[in-house]
């Protein structure tokens, strides 16, 4: 059994703050230099029952911020490590090679999410982001590609909200692990819908081939294979950072 893991930081276990996330303020270096080691030890612990349950083969993708969060050197060394930035396919670089299983861990709940920590999609400047008027998140726009791979999502870890989120978007068909509770903060052609924070992002994401501004803050994106949605919705996130 091949096992593809993507670990993202929001949703590690004790993290309820930017400054124990961010890799890039000196200020907040201790603080995040002691989660990512945090980080580290929820990716082993998804390893160590993925290689219980029989898994042959595991890839951990580092899917928070700049992808260079895991500690390489406290990794188990049954897992391949998939590190750096940029990634074409971003929380979801190979995926499509072949896997028989998915583990979402340390992920979080969607932007705009009510009692949820650290909630947000891919990027402060998304409002919302919808797949055939549904509003999603980042686990919701990474099953899907994991979907048209052919690999199904087996297990979310996260806080209370994002194992709420999973449910509603997956059902019973994903072991949800809830690691804290959160007291603040198939249909073809799939329509991408991004609400961005400010209409200078709109701009600039409507430069992307075939998107259309659908409202002052709005850009969708339309086409029968999702894989061409997820590349799209990449295209969107990165133009929008270009003002």
């Amino acid at each position: 059994m091949r096992v593809y893991v993507s670990v993202d930081m929001e949703g590690v276990a004790g993290v309820v703050h930017e400054s124990q996330t961010d890799p890039t303020n000196p200020a907040c270096a201790a603080e995040y230099a002691r989660f990512r080691r945090l980080m580290t030890a929820e990716a082993n612990a998804a390893i160590e029952g993925a290689l219980a349950a029989g898994a042959t083969k595991i890839v951990v993708n580092d899917s928070h911020w700049f992808m260079r969060n895991l500690l390489a050197e406290e990794l188990h060394q049954a897992a391949e490590l998939l590190a750096g930035d940029p990634k074409p396919r971003s929380m979801v670089e190979g995926i499509d090679g072949g896997f028989d299983a998915a583990l979402f861990i340390g992920y979080h709940a969607r932007a705009g999410t009510r009692n949820a920590i650290l909630d947000h999609t891919y990027a402060d400047r998304i409002h919302e982001v919808r797949l055939n008027g549904r509003p999603v998140g980042e686990l919701g726009i990474n099953a899907g590609f994991a979907g048209v791979t052919g690999v199904p999502v087996a297990l979310v870890s996260g806080d209370s909200a994002l194992a709420a989120e999973a449910r509603e978007l997956l059902g019973d068909h994903v072991a949800v692990v809830v690691v804290k509770e959160a007291v603040s903060r198939h249909a073809a052609p799939t329509t991408l819908e991004v609400d961005f924070a400010l209409t200078i992002h709109a701009d600039m994401a409507e430069l992307c081939p075939g998107a259309t501004r659908t409202a002052g803050r709005t850009v969708a994106f339309t086409h029968q294979d999702y894989r061409e949605v997820f590349r799209a919705w990449r295209a969107l996130l990165n133009l929008s950072a270009v003002v």
